[in-house]
């Protein structure tokens, strides 16, 4: 348990001494895809926005939705989490391997390329998520106050689960280099089965579903606390809780893998 202890400190330790260099080197990545551009990372806020509407319009009519503000809001914000959920998994799996040459040749610890990943993630989120709100905020003008104040767990839960989620798949994947192909199956599956383009009673008798996909269970908490401002804090503590323990064992495993990475990629 000491050891335990000793390693996780140790990796919090490395984790705020080098935060400079990992949110650094995260934020021109982020410069870098907008470079030369007018509008620079907005371009993030408006292709969502973009999306939004042509999705919007398209499922809207489909499923014959009567308030078309609240499907705008209800799938914008669910498409934006999404994205962030979707776009951390499926960048997991070849994070090592992008990073290989460094990691053999260089003395920083495979938990900088993580850290770099995750604040980069929650960059890209931050972007896309700001300009979607703003245009939401107009049409309907609770949101505002339900996010300060209702979502701030949930929205917790996302930024833990888009950090060690991945570092599982990234680890499993080291040694099975099949997950890099079953991970964009996987994902598609659970993006059918996660009510984004349509409400969770649209299931019907098949809506019990839901409670096994472990990506709803982190995008639906923060989509409803925005939208309709309640909280369940049982469910979201409980969440919580599970975060933590997914985030000390990905960290375990992180640094037990440490010293063999360089021979496995």
């Amino acid at each position: 348990m000491i050891i335990i202890m000793e390693m996780l400190l140790d990796s919090l330790r490395f984790a705020l001494k080098t935060r400079r260099a990992w949110w650094y080197t995260a934020t021109s990545r982020s410069r870098a895809r907008f470079a030369r551009t007018t509008l620079g990372s907005f371009w993030l806020g408006f292709s969502n926005l973009l999306s939004i509407l042509t999705l919007g319009l398209v499922y809207g009519t489909v499923f014959s939705v009567k308030d078309f503000r609240a499907y705008f809001i209800y799938l914008g914000i669910g498409l934006v989490v999404w994205n962030t959920l979707s776009s951390s998994i499926s960048n997991a799996p070849q994070l090592f391997a992008h990073n290989a040459s460094n990691i053999k040749n260089m003395s920083l610890r495979p938990i900088f390329y993580t850290l770099e990943e995750w604040s980069f993630q929650i960059q890209t989120f931050v972007q896309s998520f700001i300009l979607v709100f703003l245009v939401f905020i107009f049409l309907k003008s609770s949101l505002l106050l339900n996010l300060l104040f209702c979502a701030w767990i949930p929205l917790l839960n996302l930024i833990i689960f888009i950090y060690w989620f991945p570092i599982i798949i990234c680890l499993i994947s080291i040694r099975f280099t099949d997950i890099a192909q079953l991970v964009p199956i996987a994902l598609q599956l659970l993006f059918l089965t996660s009510p984004i383009l349509y409400r969770k009673e649209s299931l019907g008798d098949i809506a019990w579903i839901t409670n096994f996909n472990f990506l709803y269970q982190i995008l639906d908490p923060l989509r409803v606390s925005i939208i309709d401002g309640y909280l369940s804090y049982k469910d979201s503590f409980l969440v919580l809780f599970f975060n933590f323990i997914g985030l000390l064992i990905s960290i375990l495993l992180l640094n037990s893998e440490s010293k063999r990475l360089p021979f496995l990629l």
